[in-house]
């Protein structure tokens, strides 16, 4: 488990430092296109953008599709404003409380990159008598480009323009007690996970009694990601996303968790099930939970039309959608649940 577990805390490192807010991954992509050739694998690339994987296996007519997604939260420029700075409007949902302060980075259409801050307008204390009762929505946050700028023309001579990507800055670590930290864990740690599985498989010679096949998708934070390129044979779909962590839930970020019922209904009981005995049976740390604001790409490939089963695990995360925290001990879990359940 060491060597795997390097492994994928190497690339969720690699992941994590690429932008990829939803409908700007070509750059993500890319990276998972070069790693699984590099494993051995002919990963596709779909028309839609995300990435493709046949991992092999016997039983093709009863295959397992294991999804998760590469796009992340962030924005894109609304506006420029009279004063050069940059009004939002969010991608996914990303929450205008959390993006208050933060790094990011403003790439215009011409790929030239700019650095950047989201703070609060009029974000000085001592200036602003109404800065705590301000409400902090994208109406009331900008972007300041660090350029000297001063004017809306400004600010469009370099280039920038309404559309331009903004990405955050993940402000990633790992602790010496084992915590990850960072954003965008949702869902890079799952994509870290399956790539580790993958390498698994390959090098450990396993061909698994379903076939498996491996999507990571590109729009899961606006609700289509999973809707699309399930190849023939698949009867079962297993989204490998973030494990919720937070008050009335049983999981804790060193635990896997698999999810029972979302915000968009009950996942398949008998792969629930199978799921839970498959945990039990490999002695893992795990928790069963109802998430309540919650949606998955395997129910988008359910909404799309799909006649499949469907479930969803995940390492355990906090402060979803925030800076969010997880523990090698989560991934570690969900890790050996893909393995004690496919083999």
């Amino acid at each position: 488990m060491n060597t795997y577990t390097d492994f994928i805390l190497k690339h969720l490192k690699a992941l994590l430092s690429i932008d990829s807010p939803t409908g700007y991954t070509k750059d993500v992509t890319d990276y998972l296109m070069k790693e699984y050739k590099a494993l051995g694998y002919e990963p596709q690339k779909t028309v839609k953008g995300g990435v493709l994987v046949d991992l092999g296996g016997k039983d093709e007519k009863n295959a397992v599709f294991l999804e998760a997604h590469v796009d992340t939260l962030g924005a894109m420029v609304r506006e420029i404003k009279g004063n050069g700075r940059l009004a939002l409007t969010p991608l996914g949902g990303m929450n205008a409380n959390n993006a208050e302060g933060e790094n990011c980075r403003i790439i215009t259409r011409s790929g030239k990159v700019y650095e950047g801050t989201c703070q609060l307008c009029d974000a000085s204390v001592h200036v602003n008598g109404k800065y705590d009762e301000t409400q902090r929505t994208f109406d009331t946050v900008e972007v300041l480009p660090d350029e000297k700028i001063n004017t809306k023309e400004d600010t469009k001579a370099l280039g920038i323009m309404t559309g331009d990507i903004v990405a955050f800055d993940p402000r990633t670590t790992i602790t010496q007690s084992g915590y990850i930290k960072s954003r965008f864990l949702d869902d890079k740690l799952s994509a870290a996970i399956l790539l580790g599985y993958a390498a698994y498989l390959k090098e450990e010679h396993i061909v698994t009694e379903r076939k498996l096949y491996q999507h990571f998708t590109v729009y899961e934070e606006v609700g289509h990601g999973g809707a699309a390129s399930i190849p023939e044979g698949v009867t079962e779909v297993l989204s490998v996303d973030m494990g919720c962590v937070g008050d009335g839930l049983e999981c804790k970020e060193y635990q896997v968790s698999i999810c029972a019922k979302d915000s968009g209904g009950p996942y398949t009981y008998e792969v629930v099930s199978n799921l839970i005995e498959a945990a039990k049976k490999a002695n893992l740390d795990f928790a069963v939970d109802v998430y309540p604001h919650y949606g998955s790409d395997a129910e988008a490939a359910l909404r799309a039309g799909y006649d499949v089963r469907h479930g969803l695990i995940g390492a355990g995360v906090y402060a979803s959608h925030g800076y969010e925290r997880s523990h090698v001990d989560g991934m570690k879990n969900a890790f050996l649940l893909l393995k004690s359940y496919l083999g």
